[in-house]
């Protein structure tokens, strides 16, 4: 976030949520490789308060007419620039990706859910028990983590968990991810790129064997 005009983030965003019916969900990251910064000539030890600024402009053209907004790092709205279309629902929900330099008592309150990467799963439970006493006074947010994905052949293969990559088969998935929901992970991002299997099939398999599994609770 840091790293783009939130005005054009807002204006894609609030779109494709028209487009889905309210169906998107806005995920914002700060990028945390420094070499990054200096090609869009911004300072990389300004990214937290960037992104906090970032995030109330969306805030304000989303759910403002016409609002007035004054920030440091970008620019300022007068009150004559109204952001259409609006979201389906009047607010757009928006997760935080990575730390993205904040304290996480800023992300309970301000965001509504955290999408962790890279996470030690031994730490899971610990993380969560964090994030749900941050968030605690607000309301319930979702936690839940982004990793690398490689499902097995083989559908008994045990479940591999080494820094950022997931491998095993679907069986040991199923038995991990139960385990997962009862700490309180709530969703799952599954990147295939490390995939040795064809990505269709992978999620034909998912679709088919795995998601069964946990059914969708509706209120």
């Amino acid at each position: 976030m840091p790293l783009r005009d939130p005005l054009t983030i807002a204006k894609q965003a609030t779109s494709l949520d028209q487009l889905t019916g309210g169906r998107f969900i806005l995920g914002l990251s700060s990028g945390d490789r420094p070499i990054e910064y200096p090609i869009f000539g911004v300072n990389y030890h300004e990214r937290g308060a960037r992104y906090r600024e970032a995030r109330e402009i969306i805030r304000v053209v989303t759910e403002a007419d016409f609002p007035r907004y004054h920030t440091e790092h970008f620019g300022s709205l007068e009150g004559q620039v109204n952001l259409v279309p609006k979201p389906f629902v009047r607010r757009l929900p928006t997760v935080a990706i990575g730390r993205a330099g904040q304290q996480v008592d800023w992300l309970a309150r301000e965001m509504d859910g955290w999408i962790w990467h890279g996470c030690d799963h031994s730490q899971v439970p610990k993380i969560i028990e964090t994030w749900r006493n941050s968030h605690e006074q607000h309301c319930f947010k979702p936690f839940g983590y982004g990793t690398y994905f490689d499902l097995s052949a083989d559908k008994d293969e045990p479940m591999i968990c080494s820094g950022v990559m997931m491998r095993g088969g679907r069986r040991s998935l199923i038995d991990f991810w139960k385990r997962q929901r009862d700490q309180g992970v709530s969703h799952v991002a599954l990147n295939l790129r490390t995939s040795r299997r064809p990505a269709i099939d992978v999620l034909q398999e998912l679709g088919k064997h795995v998601l069964s599994q946990f059914p969708t609770v509706s209120s």
